[in-house]
């Protein structure tokens, strides 16, 4: 006899929704904290085996955040990511087909706040990545300090994320069966400073690190641009010059990510808070630009690759802006 579950009602899908992306901001906020605090106090519990054991297991396994990382597919496919792409929604845009024997550098833009759209399209399976780029497996780099903390590593990893560091982009881009797609948001913790609706600009303009990793591989290039992502958060006035951006800028330089001070709406009301607001993501995903191999590029040959790069980043938002309601007097702006 088959059984059938009645649907979930409206008012009941929102709060899973709200929850899921409630767990995700809270969770990327305070895990770490909460991961290392479990890890030290069970050296002082009759648990204090497991640490012990994790210890001897964390040194083994070092290397393997710069090695691929480990993915484990009933997280990616878990339905808390299906709640949380609908709670925005977020959704994922093919504009060309990407050669599963090729692997593919992929500039992610812009970063916002806590770069919401890169995480769920290339970290879960909920909008569909395995599905509209079949025999693609996608990597998403990821600030190094953030596997140096116990318990939380082996959690990024198994959504696909990487360190980032050149090591950890050749291992994934040199391998020789293709089928592999490394994920950058170029803008990094600085660009997130400037996260705020309505801004369209990218910290991109001395950005070449990864145009070089491009040619040295021979790698395609794929500019992304995710419509709606500087706008699930306000963030506190921080001009250029003023004594918030200069301590924001020093903090980042001692540890390495960026303290924007970003607000949105509340659990349970919508003045004030710390969950984002309801605002649709659009991630547009967009031709391949082909890069010649060579071992070591000249500044000039980088800056060429660079300037068709930005080109067609500038092609792809103009291309599609009129379709996420941007106005058509706005642009990007490089810095």
């Amino acid at each position: 006899m088959k059984v059938e579950f009645a649907p979930l009602s409206v008012p009941l899908q929102r709060r899973l929704q709200t929850a899921s992306v409630v767990q995700w901001v809270f969770s990327f906020l305070g895990l770490a904290q909460c991961c290392t605090v479990a890890f030290i106090a069970l050296f002082f519990t009759r648990f204090w085996l497991v640490s012990a054991l994790y210890t001897a297991w964390w040194f083994i396994d070092r290397e393997k955040p710069s090695k691929g990382g480990r993915r484990i597919h009933a997280l990616r496919n878990s339905i808390i990511w299906r709640y949380m792409r609908d709670y925005f929604p977020i959704t994922l845009v093919k504009t060309a087909e990407l050669d599963p024997r090729q692997n593919y550098l992929m500039g992610f833009h812009p970063h916002g706040v806590l770069a919401a759209g890169a995480f769920l399209n290339f970290c879960t399976e909920a909008s569909g990545f395995s599905t509209l780029f079949p025999g693609i497996t996608p990597h998403l780099m990821m600030l190094s300090l953030w596997f140096r903390i116990p318990f939380l590593r082996d959690y990024l990893m198994s959504g696909g994320l990487v360190s980032s560091d050149k090591e950890s982009a050749s291992y994934v881009l040199q391998k020789p069966e293709g089928g592999n797609m490394l994920a950058i948001i170029v803008g990094g913790a600085q660009e997130a400073l400037d996260a705020r609706p309505g801004s369209c600009t990218l910290l991109l303009k001395n950005r070449k690190g990864f145009v070089r990793l491009a040619i040295e591989h021979g790698t395609p290039l794929v500019p992304i641009f995710s419509f709606g992502e500087n706008d699930l958060f306000e963030q506190v006035r921080n001009p250029k010059g003023s004594w918030l951006r200069r301590l924001q800028h020093r903090l980042q330089q001692i540890m390495g990510i960026s303290l924007p001070l970003f607000h949105a709406r509340g659990i349970f009301q919508y003045s004030f808070g710390l969950v984002p607001y309801r605002r649709p993501i659009c991630t547009v995903v967009g031709k391949p630009i082909p890069v010649q191999r060579k071992h070591r590029p000249s500044e000039e040959e980088v800056d060429r690759v660079h300037q068709k790069y930005l080109n067609e980043l500038c092609k792809l938002f103009e291309e599609h802006k009129a379709k996420y309601n941007i106005p058509e007097d706005r642009h990007l702006e490089f810095i």
